[in-house]
């Protein structure tokens, strides 16, 4: 018997070991759905440039200050461009809607149901004082960042159930029940930090110690909250990888503060700093003008068309305040807001009104529910605003006059139905006897023209409304506390929404400090829909769910939506290289662009 029970013990883990194989996929690169643009042999992304020189120096611009250098906590400001120093597990590439390609992983293993996920790590990769990355530091930056980390983290790894190492170079991510088919996309995203630096020491205090990390820059010198320059490398580990093949190409990266965008502007003109985004329609339009160096080449200004993902940008209301809990409210007062007139007299007509949370894709929602999207919504009627099965949603609109009487009238009938009349001259609750005080809070003085003309309209309508712009520490402190009525907010996106929408919009998110849902979101349907997202089988039905939850979203009135542009608008002093058109999810800047030493030789010489 001993010799037959032998043979099945045998027989059985083969047969094991056989279907194991067959269910365990090995792969360079995750994807959510379909197979990688780039198979396992590539050299390099197509939107880079492999030969692109390695030299120069680029000084970019930042606003206010800083007084950290972990950009992973709550406490303090942390200085820009600090992420540089971090490898993550795998990196994006930006001509596909959601793909991985290991970075610190060299491979992943995963089985057909994705319910775990292992990470093989490059042999050769190093921190910068050249101890090995292992699967510990892995393991340690899982549970720092969501234990220690801003919230994001703990929302977004939400659904690891166990994480382990299996031996110095590979870590074991398993996930907890359910489906959620981007789990281990979500894990290769992870940042990972040095063990043996960080465990005697306080992750959780701000520092002005230089981290240590593993990435293709680290920190050369500093002056705390006035400057910071970043240094490449020179015996980075993944300097070869294809992943990183035309790409880090400076040597040096500097990044000058000012006191605000007034004084950045003219810091720029001067030459002060390279390279300057347009995407304030008053600077691209007026501050350039007949200025010499664009007439004579010396500093190029364009605008490239793009074909990316539009978020939602507006003026986000804080509805854990009583005053704005009623949507017939916040819808009321999106009705005084004039954006005809301001895109007219104000942004010169470049930009587009945002009409969804996922604008420029397939995943926004438009017209009426589709059947795929009724099958959705049906589910929760009454339960959600009735309008969404009978109309479609458009913000509130003008002849662009600036007479936006029939708009006050509408705001004025839905806040009576509200239970807000004007008494006295102002706008109070007929219960509470609340006067409605609206404070909008900006961090720079960007704003304070495009809100002037509405907070006109708003007094029209009895509110008394005010402006405050305070500097940037205390403006991310009170957005961090959820200390405002009213905010200028954006939320990004891209093709394959998933677990940062819980971030951005779940009722776990709105109780919690420093969360990106900034309006205070708290709905169950929501909280449903979101999961649903991040466990969609296949595209149609993300696709679906998506709109859903866009068309919830809008119907909320949680924001007044601003809007967008269809181009990157920049200007750069003449002496870059760029690829001639950029990705699709990415203008690529600085990361793909070069020093060409042709054109700076001819720029000092003019």
């Amino acid at each position: 018997m001993r010799p037959f029970i032998l043979s099945l013990c045998i027989l059985s883990f083969c047969n094991t070991s056989t279907l194991a194989d067959t269910v365990v996929h090995r792969t360079h690169a995750l994807t959510l759905y379909g197979d990688p643009k780039y198979g396992p042999d590539f050299k390099h992304f197509d939107y880079v440039n492999p030969k692109a020189p390695k030299t120069g120096e680029i000084h970019l611009s930042a606003i206010g200050t800083y007084d950290n250098l972990n950009p992973f906590i709550l406490k303090g400001i942390a200085a820009a461009g600090s992420l540089m120093l971090y490898n993550r597990l795998c990196t994006k590439s930006k001509d596909e809607p959601f793909t991985e390609y290991g970075q610190l992983a060299r491979q992943m293993q995963m089985p057909v149901d994705r319910s775990w996920v292992i990470f093989e790590l490059h042999p050769e990769a190093r921190w910068h004082d050249g101890v090995p990355v292992t699967a510990a530091d892995v393991v340690f930056s899982f549970k720092t960042l969501t234990n220690q980390g801003i919230p994001f983290f703990r929302s977004f790894y939400a659904d690891v159930d166990t994480v382990f190492t299996l031996d110095q170079h590979r870590v074991k991510f398993s996930f907890k029940e359910g489906t959620n088919r981007e789990m281990p996309l979500i894990i290769g995203q992870l940042r990972i930090l040095p063990k043996h630096y960080w465990q005697d020491r306080d992750f959780a205090a701000t520092t002005l110690d230089p981290p240590l990390g593993s990435g293709p820059y680290k920190i050369a010198e500093f002056e705390a909250g006035r400057s910071i320059t970043y240094e490449r490398v020179a015996d980075y580990w993944g300097r070869d990888l294809p992943v990183h093949k035309g790409r880090h190409n400076f040597d040096r990266i500097r990044y000058e503060y000012y006191r605000d965008r007034t004084v950045s502007i003219e810091a720029f003109k001067t030459g002060a700093y390279d390279y300057r985004s347009l995407a304030n329609s008053k600077e691209w339009a007026n501050d350039y003008e007949d200025f010499a160096p664009i007439a004579e080449e010396r500093m190029i200004k364009e605008a490239v068309p793009h074909q990316l993902i539009r978020g939602m940008q507006g003026f986000a209301f804080n509805s854990r305040r009583a005053k704005f809990k009623d949507r017939k409210v916040r819808q009321a007062l999106a009705y005084a807001y004039d954006f005809e007139w301001t895109n007219h007299n104000l942004f010169y007509g470049l930009f587009t009104r945002s009409r969804s949370y996922w604008g420029n894709s397939d995943l926004g929602s438009a017209n009426l529910p589709t059947d795929a999207e009724l099958a959705i919504l049906e589910q929760y009627r009454g339960r959600i605003p009735y309008e969404i099965f009978t109309t479609e949603y458009t913000p509130p609109k003008t002849d662009g006059s600036g007479q936006n009487r029939t708009n006050l009238r509408t705001a004025k009938r839905l806040l009576v139905e509200a239970g807000w009349q004007v008494v006295n001259g102002a706008l109070q609750h007929t219960e509470t006897g609340e006067v409605m005080h609206i404070e909008f809070l900006l961090g720079s003085s960007t704003y304070e023209r495009i809100l002037g003309p509405f907070v006109q309209n708003l007094e029209r309508l009895g509110a008394k409304a005010t402006i405050r712009t305070v500097d940037s520490a205390q403006y991310q402190n009170r957005i961090k506390d959820f200390d405002y009525d009213i905010i200028a907010a954006s939320w990004g996106q891209t093709l394959s929404p998933g677990n940062e929408q819980r971030n951005f919009w779940s009722s776990k998110a709105s109780q919690s400090p420093g969360s990106r849902n900034y309006a205070g979101v708290k709905d169950p349907v929501i909280d449903e829909l979101i999961e649903l997202q991040i466990a969609a089988s296949d595209r149609p039905t993300q696709v679906a769910i998506t709109r859903a939850l866009d068309r919830i979203l809008l119907w909320g009135h949680y924001v007044i939506p601003g809007s967008h542009s269809r181009s990157y608008r920049m200007a750069y002093w003449n002496k870059f290289g760029h690829m001639p058109k950029p990705a699709k999810n990415g203008l690529g800047f600085p990361d793909t662009w070069w020093w060409d030493a042709e054109k700076a030789g001819r720029l000092q010489s003019k």
